[in-house]
């Protein structure tokens, strides 16, 4: 196995086109044009990069951005073994080396200094320079840099700067239509459509209260979690309970009025 193939995707993962955004992102990588896709938490944004990858047939490195990462983590450092120091590359610099399209979810995780060194990548130049090392790396003609974040989580200490921001063109992903995303819970799962829908009926429910009382709304991966759990045996109500409700609140009252919604759709 080769540096590159280790990065391919080798079975088509399921996608639901919401609109235009697959002929746009072709379009986008066709001209090499960095790329930002913005939308709540598990939405199908990395989702939507990795059909986008498979069908392109484009290498695709994720890096899951924190607030520890440094600019080193993205690009390289030195090393000490055992012959003494050896450089190693970072996950931005491989792709860029071999073509692969660099996918950094959610950046504004990430300190606001590090995203600095993706600048050079994301204009004419197509350059990274590795101060460290002495090297400026001209980006294979294959290179494309995506980024994602939640905007709902944005705050003075985590947005993206504009000068960043200025650099991308940009998708606007949300929760697909009520029947799109029925077919996406059964489609991923395998339960029936009159199961999915209920689901989504209930996630639907509890995005209502976001902004009151609820920082985000379910998500598709949430609904998709429930329905793995009542085809694997667990009765629909405390699936949901699980799944859906549990882990997206501590409120109690936010809790009662959620399980009186799933007692309700599942009566």
């Amino acid at each position: 196995m080769n540096d590159i193939d280790q990065y391919n995707i080798k079975e088509e993962p399921f996608y639901q086109a919401q609109s235009d955004e697959v002929e746009l992102y072709e379009a986008a990588y066709a001209a090499r044009l960095p790329v930002m896709v913005k939308g709540p938490t598990g939405c199908g944004k990395s989702r939507f990069i990795e059909y986008m990858a498979w069908k392109l047939g484009r290498p695709l490195i994720t890096v899951a951005c924190n607030e520890d990462m440094t600019a080193s983590d993205l690009v390289g450092r030195y090393l000490l073994d055992a012959n003494g120091t050896r450089w190693l590359d970072g996950p931005l610099t491989v792709a860029a080396r071999i073509g692969a399209i660099c996918y950094l979810d959610e950046i504004v995780e990430a300190r606001q200094d590090t995203t600095v060194v993706i600048h050079p990548l994301t204009d004419h130049r197509r350059t990274l320079p590795l101060d460290k090392k002495g090297e400026l790396i001209r980006a294979h003609n294959d290179f494309q840099l995506v980024i994602s974040y939640n905007p709902g989580y944005q705050s003075l200490m985590k947005d993206l700067k504009q000068s960043t921001k200025q650099r991308f063109t940009g998708f606007e992903f949300d929760y697909p239509p009520e029947a799109i995303e029925t077919a996406i819970v059964a489609k991923e799962t395998g339960i029936d459509s009159e199961l999915a829908g209920k689901l989504v009926q209930i996630g639907g429910a509890a995005r209502n209260l976001k902004g009151h009382g609820l920082d985000e709304g379910i998500s598709t991966r949430l609904l998709t979690y429930a329905a793995t759990l009542i085809k694997g045996g667990i009765e629909p109500k405390a699936a949901c309970r699980m799944a859906m409700v549990r882990p997206i609140t501590d409120d109690v009252d936010i809790r009662k009025t959620l399980d009186h919604a799933i007692d309700t759709i599942f009566a």
